[in-house]
């Protein structure tokens, strides 16, 4: 039996079952702090479910891009989860197919989508959610890129399961260059998947970036979008557990593959406490700042690199 088969299609399957688990918790979580009741943790699971059995309604304007993206986007989002360490820290199948650059690629390629076929619903309030995503993508996009450029000559590899095997060790783990890359990164993940207090999904209107892509969609292409979402969100979030935060606890084998699925649940439910106690400490910042957060993101990317360099003489 080919192992790598196995062991990949535990780490898909448990991001495609998990993703959705890690919303549910982080509401839950958010709940228990606002002393508020809170949905279940189910709830993604019951509204994915929801609407996949609503009829798709599409805009009369929309082209192929609309009817087709959200599909896109989802397979976009499956090929990267067999890229990247997000459950098992050994390469896999079709791991060999893709380095840190090319998953940072296959991030971009995913965010250009979305963007386009969104666009071609003519809808001003997706226009507008559009430009103010554009806004602020290239800062985004070069934060991610530089970040894993930074692990790259870190690690002198740019092979990320290498790099998550270099942080294992302690004295790597500790170093300057990796602890900015790390800070960089989280930064990151909060704009890119819509935290506090960078975006609030409970006020679309006033400071909707990432949300506003799904208003004209509805139905199965909804539920796709969404999903596609908490996936992304898993994706980016095991990455740093993985690479940067807590690169620990993870085993090898079939059997391993299975304990790993357990082990990233624990690690989540430590990252979603963090993400808890900042959600309901910070307010949103306004549009105009949150240039300024990813701007301060890029530069400790940028200043990663100049460190990496510096040390190694």
């Amino acid at each position: 039996m080919n192992y790598s088969v196995v062991e990949a299609s535990v780490q898909v399957g448990a991001v495609l079952l998990l993703s959705p688990l890690m919303a549910g918790l982080l509401e839950k979580f958010k709940a228990f702090v606002e002393t508020r009741r809170g949905p279940s943790v189910l709830q993604p699971y019951y509204d994915l479910a929801k609407l996949f059995r609503k009829e798709t309604v599409v805009p009369v304007e929309a082209g192929k891009l609309f009817l087709y993206g959200p599909a896109l986007v989802f397979a976009v989002y499956i090929l990267i989860s067999f890229v990247i360490p997000v459950i098992y820290p050994a390469p896999v199948f079709l791991t060999p197919t893709v380095d840190f650059l090319g998953g940072a690629l296959l991030f971009s390629l995913a965010s250009f989508l979305k963007v386009s076929q969104a666009m071609e619903s003519g809808s001003n309030f997706v226009a507008l959610g559009s430009a103010r995503i554009l806004s602020f993508a290239y800062l985004g996009e070069g934060t991610l890129i530089s970040v894993f450029f930074a692990v790259a000559l870190i690690t002198d590899t740019n092979n990320p399961y290498a790099a998550m095997n270099y942080a294992v060790i302690l004295p790597n783990y500790a170093t300057v260059p990796h602890v900015v890359a790390t800070v960089a990164f989280f930064m990151l993940w909060m704009f890119e998947t819509g935290k506090l207090p960078v975006e609030s999904s409970g006020m679309w209107e006033f400071g909707m970036i990432e949300e506003s892509l799904l208003y004209e969609y509805s139905g199965r292409d909804l539920g796709l979008l969404k999903w596609s979402n908490y996936i992304k969100q898993y994706l980016l979030g095991s990455v740093l557990l993985n690479v940067f935060l807590v690169p620990w606890g993870l085993f090898l084998g079939p059997i391993g593959s299975v304990i790993d699925v357990g082990v990233m649940v624990v690690k989540w439910i430590g990252l979603i406490g963090v993400v808890t106690v900042m959600e309901t400490t910070f307010a949103k910042l306004r549009l105009f700042k949150v240039q300024d957060f990813l701007a301060v993101a890029l530069v400790l990317s940028l200043f990663s690199l100049i460190l990496t360099v510096v040390f190694r003489g």
